[in-house]
């Protein structure tokens, strides 16, 4: 018998008849930085083309990325070091410029899934998850304040809360929280699996929220672990989770596929502000095709088993792709 599977490579058209993994923006979540006030439009240095945004130009430029077929996105708010204390109140400050802009965003375009970062590292004036204390940062009372950070969320509309704190219990007293004022239908994204990487320096940049002192070690997972992503994954499942998210991404491939053959949630996989820049900056550098290495990164993701994908290539991705 004459098996020859390059039959099946030797075109354009069939290679696309026997393609077993899609990427499509329908897979996509882009991460939007938020700015005080509302016309600025200021490039992240460590993040060549993202951009923290006014709320007048975040609107068009949500505006722009629907009509490229994106239709989610994470808001985070670059919080000026004035707004910062050791409790995070301004976390849950239904006054904030952080809350009006969700709303405004929410009213413009209720067709948009808008998703929020529960954590209090932005607010922090230590820089840290979660409330510190002697130096440890104490786990029951920051969810405490975790609990009212999402309700205050949930009160201007969003439709998916993502606890990115990584404190043991918050998913289900967050659930437990949302349910007991009336938000049942808000959903929850758990990052379910965030390690301890050296990956997030540049959203740290784009945020100003690196911990003043020691690290997130004692918080966030180890990197040499994968079991217990299990752990985390049972938890979070059991508490009331809507998806499990894994973070990073492509050095945690191993790991997504782990969690999408033991779960039947859908997968969530964040392509951090570390593995973008560094393909940014090799493509400047003409190392890299970007464009290509780009799209492989992602169906890399794709393949390893996420359902969706958070990642700052979305719009760049919808560009060179079409709807």
């Amino acid at each position: 018998m004459n098996i020859r599977p390059r039959r099946n490579r030797k075109s354009a058209a069939i290679r696309d008849l026997v393609q077993e993994t899609q990427v499509t923006t329908d897979d996509f979540i882009f991460p939007l930085f938020l700015l005080e006030g509302t016309d600025a439009k200021v490039e992240v240095d460590s993040m060549p083309g993202i951009y923290r945004l006014g709320i007048e130009v975040m609107l068009k430029e949500i505006e722009t990325c629907l009509k490229l077929g994106i239709k989610a996105f994470d808001v985070f708010p670059v919080v000026p070091e004035h707004y910062k204390d050791q409790t995070a109140t301004r976390c849950y400050d239904e006054g904030f410029f952080y809350q009006k802009a969700l709303k405004r965003i929410k009213q413009e375009f209720p067709e948009a899934c808008i998703m929020t970062d529960v954590a209090l590292d932005p607010y922090s004036s230590d820089g840290h998850d979660g409330i510190v204390v002697d130096g440890k940062i104490v786990n029951d009372r920051t969810l405490e304040v975790l609990g009212k950070q999402a309700l205050s969320q949930a009160a201007c509309g969003i439709d998916i809360i993502g606890p990115s704190d990584m404190m043991d219990g918050r998913v289900g007293y967050i659930r437990e929280v949302l349910d007991e004022n009336g938000y049942t239908d808000v959903s929850i994204m758990s990052y379910t699996a965030k390690y301890a990487s050296a990956f997030y320096g540049p959203f740290r940049d784009a945020l100003d929220s690196a911990p003043k002192s020691g690290d997130k070690k004692t918080y966030q997972m180890n990197p040499a672990n994968q079991q217990e992503a299990l752990i985390e994954a049972d938890l979070d499942t059991d508490e009331g989770a809507d998806f499990l998210m894994v973070k990073p991404a492509l050095a945690y491939l191993d790991v997504i596929k782990l969690l999408k053959d033991h779960y039947s949630l859908p997968i969530a996989a964040y392509n951090v502000s570390g593995e973008y820049s560094m393909l940014k900056a090799a493509g400047e550098k003409g190392w890299l095709d970007y464009e290509r290495v780009m799209q492989e990164s992602l169906l890399s993701i794709k393949r390893a088993g996420a359902d969706i994908i958070l990642t700052y290539h979305a719009k760049e991705f919808a560009q060179l792709n079409g709807r």
